[in-house]
Formats: C-alpha cells, sequence, structure tokens
C-alpha cells in the first residue's frame, strides 16, 4: 500500500515554534505577565488554547480578556512568523514523495487565506492533492476538518492515510478518521507529551516519512 500522507503545517512543515513563544510572550509583556520557556510552552500545549492559558495563568480567562490576548497573540506572531522558514528538509522530502508517485496534502488550523500564500511561498504547492486550512471562525477541532478533508479526497481511503504533524491533536484527528499517525518534536510538545498519545514518535520529518511508509506498507 502506498501511504497518502495528511501533513500538518504549524510546527511541522512550517518551522514556527519559536514566533509562537515569542509571540506568546510578546503579547502576555502586554498584559503583566511573566514569560514562558520553550520547555514550559511545550509541556502545558493542549487545545483548546484557553485550556492551554488556563494552565500557564492558573485562571481561565474571561471571554473578553480571552479576545483581547488571543487578537495580541496573533498580531504578534504574523509579524515573527515572516522570519520564519520550512522545517529541515521539508521541501526536499515533498518533492522526493512526490515523484516516487505517493499522494500528500495539507490540513491545517490556520486560516486558509493564510495558509495557501505561505505554500504559494515556498513553491510547494505542486506537491498537495489539496490544501485546506481553516475557513471560518475557530472552535470546531481538527477532527472535524481532517473528517472534511479526507472526505473531499477522491479515491484516499483512510487506512492508507498517515498524518503527521507536531501535536495531540493531529493524533486524535487520525484517530476519529481510521487513519494512522506519527508524531513530530520539532513543534507544539515534548516527546514524553507525543509519546502519550500512544502513536509512532520521530525527532525529524525525514524519520517521519519514513515510519508513515513503514507502518503502511
Amino acid at each position: 500500500m502506498n501511504a497518502h500522507l495528511v501533513w500538518d503545517w504549524n510546527g511541522t512543515l512550517f518551522h514556527d515554534i519559536d514566533a509562537v513563544v515569542g509571540a506568546t510572550n510578546a503579547s502576555f509583556a502586554e498584559f503583566g505577565l511573566p514569560p514562558v520557556t520553550l520547555e514550559r510552552y511545550r509541556e502545558l500545549y493542549c487545545v483548546p488554547v484557553t485550556r492551554f492559558y488556563e494552565r500557564l495563568l492558573g485562571r481561565l480567562p474571561g471571554a473578553e480578556e480571552w479576545a483581547t490576548m488571543d487578537a495580541a497573540f496573533h498580531r504578534h506572531y504574523w509579524r515573527l512568523a515572516e522570519g520564519c522558514g520550512l522545517a529541515e528538509g521539508a521541501a526536499e522530502l515533498l518533492a522526493a514523495g512526490a515523484a516516487a508517485g505517493r499522494t500528500q496534502s495539507v490540513c491545517s488550523l490556520a486560516p486558509h487565506e493564510e495558509l495557501v500564500p505561505f505554500l504559494s511561498r515556498y513553491g510547494i504547492t505542486e506537491h498537495f492533492l489539496r490544501v485546506d486550512g481553516r475557513r471560518g471562525p475557530a472552535g470546531s477541532g481538527k477532527a472535524a476538518q481532517m473528517a472534511r478533508h479526507l472526505a473531499a479526497l477522491d479515491g484516499v481511503e483512510a487506512e492508507g492515510v498517515v498524518v503527521i504533524g507536531d501535536a495531540l491533536d493531529d493524533a486524535a484527528a487520525a484517530a476519529h478518521v481510521g487513519a494512522r499517525a506519527v508524531l513530530y518534536t520539532g513543534g507544539s510538545h515534548s516527546r514524553a507529551v507525543l509519546e502519550s498519545a500512544g502513536v509512532p514518535v520521530a525527532e525529524s520529518l525525514a524519520e517521519a516519512v519514513d515510519i508513515a511508509v513503514r507502518i503502511t506498507g
């Protein structure tokens, strides 16, 4: 069986964890809150993101407070993301997969109108059968989006799909649709947290692809 790879974007193909932590700390500074280290971020991160902020702050932000903090985070994130790039080896892996006849797609909770230009900027759009970012307001979650994503892929069956992502919600989304998952340590979570999902964990994208090919072979 030739695996179909569904790639996550933020923290996986796009190496933006430094921008994420930087934007978190820049927004925290606006509210007089102490900064968070990369290690603490990776230990505490979870979805929904309001729960993550509850872990960081020791309390759940109110609705108005959360809206203000979220807007501040995104203002800083999009500025810092301009200085980020693809994860090590990502472009070469995508090209090699396409050359080998492997099908690939992107399913991300990044806003669709922001996601598509990024893929085009790095010249990788041609490697994907489909690209789906979030359309509409946040909150529906990765599992629901993954179900819509696979339903739109003609001829792709869930048992041949491997989701490659950097977060526990990627593994949960894969399980929701009957697919497999490989989690990558370069993004949102520590290895220990990723291993709690009970799926293979890779230190590099190249290793993640090797595992994906093996478990569907």
